[in-house]
């Protein structure tokens, strides 16, 4: 019978050769999302909590961590009944049929793949010496009854005619790939005092360059929504004159503003941009620290990340916290129709403010129409009008363009130089990027969709008369509290627009769209639901004619798929 149990032994090296792929492809998945959420550990904490039963702890893994502790409780009462070898079996052959799949850790197509960073090769330092030691220790003491390191003898080691301790391997695996996100987050902690030193250094490297080139003009943008956009619009009619240095697409976090400044900026640029974003309070203070304004932009106050900021007060003190670093003759340029920004600075005759705004302000925007080519609109200075014409879409650029004049305006340009610089103007990526792919019309604003955008995307796209008018969605997130209602609202919106198809991704997700369609639109509008937008992208290609109009608001990170 030696073939037996030398076929058992096989079978216990193959069980740890099943557990160790699937810890990999657990473990990558794990640090793919650790990425996608920064490297912050509460806003990983709190993706944990929600995907507990799915990711974190699934069934497969809970079932053979309570066999296992069972077994350690009971194993005499179950010795009675089953030979140890038949156990030997069962463990194998579950094993093989719960772990043998990684499907629930890879995904064929991914948005946004895991980027092997100089942080995530630190990262993975502890992280991988952690997540070993238990599997591979209770390994070794399961094959040979000895204590690691220590080789001393395990008083209870059970192999009997086996050549391994079949609990100790089952828990030593079982358990060891059930706390790997917990590794993850320790792993976070430890290493937090390196990159604080690292980014300190690359921090200090970019002040220092900043002082080298004392003429140079820092132009800062911050707001709810719209900065990147603003950014490249202030970029695009200021180098008509001058020489500028930019933040490339959403670079607005202090590690991102450091490597501009440390790798592009030169001697000879004139003027640097920088988009600023936020997350939490301190945030805009840390990068203004960087880098001091000499004007500051501030787009707008919205519910982007309400989740973390808890009220729009405070997201409207920390975004004017971008206009209390300017010092005596420095200037800021304010969204005129926020009353919340609108204020920012009044109290302040030390520095100039410029208010642009649509029908309001000291520089005025109106008759606002758009076709397939764009948008178009007159533009005021006191009174000197002209009129633009531009590849973007919605009132929300048209405004944020405004903010560029007003910056512009500042720097001396005049209104027709800056007219035929904004006809020029590229849409941002994924920013109500109108596109013709073939005989189909597509409006892509897949990035980071808020209540404001959402709406303005619903109210073009149903302007349209081309043919079939279809949105895909899957709702907007990170809005704490009011998610829902806002979402039902966006649903609302939808309803109202009496589109032909809506696409609406997440089952979950986008039942309060689905409610507020319905509030609206009962029977006229085909509504489906999908359960990610790999499955929605199939389905308009089933449905869509020559002439449709596709609008695609809002996209998720793979973390965030249902």
């Amino acid at each position: 019978m030696n073939w037996y149990y030398t076929l058992l032994n096989t079978g216990a090296i193959l069980f740890c050769l099943i557990l160790m792929r699937y810890t990999w492809y657990r473990s990558r998945f794990f640090l793919h999302n650790y990425q996608q959420v920064g490297y912050k550990n509460n806003e990983f904490w709190q993706w944990m909590k929600s995907h507990w039963d799915e990711k974190i702890i699934p069934p497969n893994i809970a079932l053979i961590n309570i066999l296992v502790f069972l077994f350690l409780w009971f194993d005499e009462w179950i010795l009675e009944r089953i030979t140890y070898t038949s156990l030997a079996l069962v463990f194998l052959i579950l094993s093989y049929f719960w772990f043998g799949s990684v499907s629930r850790y890879r995904s064929e197509k991914v948005k946004k793949p895991l980027v092997f960073t100089a942080r995530v090769w630190r990262l993975s330092v502890p992280y991988f010496a952690l997540s070993a030691v238990i599997p591979f220790s209770f390994t070794y003491m399961s094959f040979t009854g000895l204590v690691p390191f220590y080789e001393l003898p395990l008083s209870n080691h059970f192999s009997g005619l086996l050549n391994f301790d079949l609990i100790i391997l089952v828990f030593g695996w079982a358990f060891g790939t059930m706390i790997i996100p917990f590794y993850i987050l320790l792993s976070g902690l430890m290493t937090k005092p390196v990159e604080r030193y690292i980014q300190n250094g690359f921090k200090k490297q970019a002040r220092k360059k900043l002082a080298s080139i004392p003429d140079l003009k820092v132009i800062a943008i911050t707001g709810s929504y719209g900065k990147t956009s603003t950014k490249f619009m202030i970029r695009d009619l200021l180098k008509e004159r001058f020489s500028v240095c930019s933040t490339p697409g959403s670079y607005n976090t202090p590690m991102g503003i450091c490597k501009v400044i440390n790798n592009d900026l030169q001697s000879n640029h004139q003027i640097l941009i920088l988009e600023m974003g936020a997350r939490y309070e301190g945030n805009i203070q840390e990068l203004c620290d960087i880098a001091k304004p000499d004007i500051s932009v501030v787009t707008n106050v919205g519910v982007a990340h309400l989740e973390t900021f808890g009220s729009q007060n405070v997201i409207a003190r920390e975004k004017g916290t971008l206009v209390d670093n300017l010092e005596a003759g420095d200037v800021a340029i304010l969204n005129a129709d926020d009353p919340r920004v609108s204020k920012m600075g009044a109290d302040r005759d030390e520095i100039s403010r410029i208010l642009t705004g649509l029908n309001t302000g000291e520089i005025q925007g109106n008759n606002i129409s758009y076709d397939t080519s764009g948008m178009s609109f007159d533009v005021t200075i006191g009174d000197e009008t002209e009129k633009f014409q531009t590849k973007l879409l919605g009132a929300h650029n048209a405004q944020n363009l405004l903010l560029a004049v007003g910056v512009a305006h500042h720097f001396g340009l005049r209104l027709k130089t800056m007219a035929l610089a904004a006809s020029r103007i590229e849409p941002i990526e994924h920013r109500l990027e109108l596109k013709q792919n073939g005989d189909l019309f597509v409006i892509d604003d897949a990035f980071n969709s808020n209540p404001v955008g959402a709406k303005n995307a619903v109210e073009i796209l149903a302007e349209f008369e081309s043919g079939q008018r279809i949105i895909i969605t899957p709702g907007m997130i990170e809005l704490g509290e009011i998610q829902e209602e806002e979402n039902r609202k966006f649903g609302e919106a939808i309803g109202k627009a009496n589109l032909d198809l809506a696409i609406l991704v997440g089952e979950e997700r986008s039942k309060p769209i689905l409610e507020g369609i319905k509030e609206h639109d009962s029977t006229a509008m085909n509504v489906r639901v999908v359960n990610s937008l790999f499955e929605a992208n199939e389905l308009v290609k089933k449905h869509a004619r020559a002439g449709d109009v596709i609008l695609y608001e809002n996209d998720l990170p793979d973390v965030y798929n249902e």
